[in-house]
């Protein structure tokens, strides 16, 4: 029997609280977008905390706005034995009259500050190699530096000046109107039009020509970015003036750029960056294509062993009683997301191995556990909807700002919500008319953190027991709840955690593989109910996070991107900053390796075995990190995940060491560890093969 068409509005299914925790929508924001929902993850969101006055790194320079004037500086690096970082430091400042800054626009890849009351606005563009500022009217216009400067050359009609400093920097400011400018750049002067300021990179001639080209031609002013396609991204930047843009790549962005071409690509203008060096790229748009990842709720290869597969489901059964007997007890929404994810990967290797008779006692823990959450009657908590910024919060994170890791504040949100989403993902599957009740609860989980910014979905969910199912059921929403996509970032192609907490390293993250959990689980939501859209995105977002993951925080023993003095000794960074490479953990040291190695590839799924492909490069973190496993005191659940990527490559030896221990993460369970590894055995031979959806 088939269903027919209907349309369905969500509602926003949860309490709402105007949460004191949260800071309110800052007076650093002009009057106009001080209204929900709001960025809480930005790359800029230190020019709208507390004084606005911490630096924030717009590759290739870092920024800060401050008295009436912004600073910039091209940022050099300092190299520790367990840390690298980009120190600021005001190389050039451009200044009007005194006052504060507001952010007057945002997107993708831009915000744009504006100086009320002067005229001035800046349109800070990532991966632009010029600070372009815009004065509309006759205005102040006052340049400073704290180096001396060495040198000052301008050009004929006083439209460029070669700046050189003591420290070897030269900088180029070009100005569309004649301007005079002193030996040291002190005095002030009345200035209508634009200046470009740039660093002139290893003082090249070649770069030189190429910057002096594009000096007067198009800027840009804003930058979106689209999922045009399934793993595929397209930038495209709004520009004033005529002709083409001069932008920079990082080599993420050349390792997937199908246009331009390679002929539009400028090697000679090099910048060096946090994440890698920068070339110049010449076009209005790019599109970036991934390659695209095919993975569903099983394994890649399955089990085919029997033996192996019976050995799985005895686990599996005394796991399941032990889960029937006993029920969650923790309040903490990131425990307590691990918890039901941990159960709902047990329905899914149960019919992975065919124990099919377990089902029914997991999708009833899952009922009991997940409802509670959905209908706010789990009394030691609850998701409350805050409409001071647009987002979920936890009752206690509304409450304590350190509650619940900081989820009130907006931190982790992907990392505590993806588990959920999971969990919702595999009982829908279970139980499709749990699944449509609670839909709207689901759908608001998931787009807190990748909210499309448009809410038409096509879903479709199956009754089994009824042997019906709804045909084109459309789902929507009245207006948008959530900020568009919170956690992820478009340029650096991986998510930030840290919220709205100001930090002078700017956004952070720590747990890769949580992350990619997050937009996987986004994938299986989709294809529990049937919605395209979000499996696609989903997917995209977890292939991007897979590359980013892996070209910043895994350091094979050949990398290039971290100097050789830190690749010597580290294999994986702890906390990745916008400025800044920490191998130590929020909980643990640098020296405690097999955690940094654990909290990257937390939960084991069947897309891990994605995240880590580089066998070469497992084998090689492996060895690092097992030495740490004989310091005492060592849990055993951490030294399940240093198995687990064993198994990549030694799945005897793996099993050998897991059925040693004596327990595993709160996340994780020996069924899991036991599918891992029987699921891989043996290893194919050059690389992994890739279900497509099942």
């Amino acid at each position: 029997m088939g269903g027919g068409t209907e349309t369905i509005l969500l509602p926003q299914p949860f309490p709402t609280t105007d949460s004191p925790v949260a800071p309110h929508p800052s007076k650093f924001l002009a009057p106009f977008l001080r209204k929900n929902p709001l960025p809480t993850n930005a790359f800029w969101q230190n020019f709208i905390l507390n004084q606005g006055s911490a630096p924030e790194y717009i590759h290739p320079y870092s920024i800060k706005a401050e008295d009436g004037g912004l600073s910039i500086c091209y940022p050099s690096r300092v190299v520790q034995p367990n840390c690298i970082s980009q120190a600021f430091v005001p190389d050039l400042t451009v200044k009007t009259r005194s006052g504060k800054h507001v952010v007057s626009h945002f997107d993708d890849l831009s915000v744009t500050l504006e100086f009320p009351g002067t005229g001035m606005s800046v349109p800070l563009v990532r991966g632009c190699p010029y600070t372009t500022f815009v004065f509309s009217d006759s205005s102040l216009l006052q340049f400073s530096t704290r180096h001396i400067v060495q040198k000052l050359v301008p050009n004929e009609d006083r439209t460029k000046h070669r700046v050189t400093f003591i420290n070897g920097q030269t900088w180029l400011i070009y100005s569309s109107e004649p301007i005079e400018l002193s030996q040291n750049l002190q005095g002030s002067r009345n200035f209508e039009g634009v200046i470009r300021v740039a660093l002139l990179p290893s003082n090249n001639s070649e770069a030189e020509d190429i910057l002096d080209r594009f000096s007067s031609a198009a800027y840009p002013i804003q930058g979106h970015a689209n999922m045009s396609g399934s793993f595929e991204l397209t930038y495209v930047w709004k520009k004033s003036g005529q002709g083409e843009l001069l932008m920079l790549s990082l080599p993420m962005h050349r390792d997937i750029m199908s246009s331009p071409s390679t002929d539009n690509t400028l090697p000679a203008l090099a910048y060096k960056s946090m994440d890698g060096d920068m070339h110049g790229v010449v076009g209005d748009s790019w599109v970036l294509k991934e390659t695209p990842t095919s993975v569903g709720w099983y394994s890649s290869k399955g089990i085919s062993d029997q033996v192996h597969r019976n050995t799985v489901a005895k686990a599996l059964r005394k796991e399941v009683r032990e889960l029937t007997l006993t029920e969650i007890t923790t309040d903490s929404s990131y425990f307590y997301g691990k918890a039901v994810a941990r159960a709902a990967r047990m329905a899914l290797i149960a019919e992975e191995v065919g124990a099919l008779d377990l089902l029914e006692m997991i999708r009833y823990f899952l009922i009991d556990s997940l409802t509670p959450w959905m209908d706010g009657k789990f009394k030691a908590n609850a998701f409350l909807y805050d409409s001071k910024w647009g987002g979920l919060t936890s009752r206690n994170g509304s409450k304590n700002g350190q509650a619940d890791y900081g989820f009130g504040l907006y931190n982790d949100h992907h990392i505590h919500l993806g588990y959920f989403c999971y969990a919702g993902a595999v009982l829908t599957k279970l139980d499709p008319r749990w699944g449509m009740e609670y839909m709207a609860h689901l759908y608001t989980m998931v787009e807190d953190y990748m909210s499309f910014h448009h809410y038409n979905h096509h879903v479709c969910v199956h009754d089994h027991d009824q042997h019906t199912h709804h045909e084109h059921t459309m789902v929507s929403r009245s207006e948008p709840l959530f900020p568009r996509f919170r956690n992820f970032d478009f340029w650096v192609l991986h998510s930030w955690a840290a919220g709205l907490t100001e930090f002078v390293d700017g956004r952070n993250q720590e747990s890769t593989s949580e992350a990619v959990n997050a937009y996987y689980s986004a994938a299986l939501l989709g294809l529990a109910f049937g919605d395209s859209s979000l499996v696609n995105a989903g997917l995209t977002l977890a292939a991007l996070e897979i590359r980013a993951a892996r070209a910043l925080w895994h350091i094979p023993s050949d990398s290039r991107l971290y100097e050789q003095s830190f690749v010597s000794t580290h294999r994986m960074v702890g906390v990745l900053w916008a400025n800044k490479r920490d191998t130590g953990l929020w909980f643990t040291p640098s020296e405690w390796k097999e955690r940094r190695l654990g909290i990257q590839v937390l939960p084991i799924l069947p897309i891990t075995e994605i995240l880590f492909r580089d066998v070469r490069f497992v084998i090689e973190l492996v060895k690092w990190a097992r030495p740490s496993l004989r310091r005492p005191g060592v849990g055993d659940g951490w030294k399940g995940f240093v198995y687990a990527l064993q198994a990549l490559y030694a799945p005897e030896e793996a099993l050998k060491n897991v059925k040693a221990l004596s327990g595993h993460d709160d996340g994780n369970s020996l069924s899991n560890m036991l599918w891992w590894i029987y699921s891989r055995w043996p290893r194919e031979q050059g690389g992994w093969v890739l279900s497509h959806f099942e």
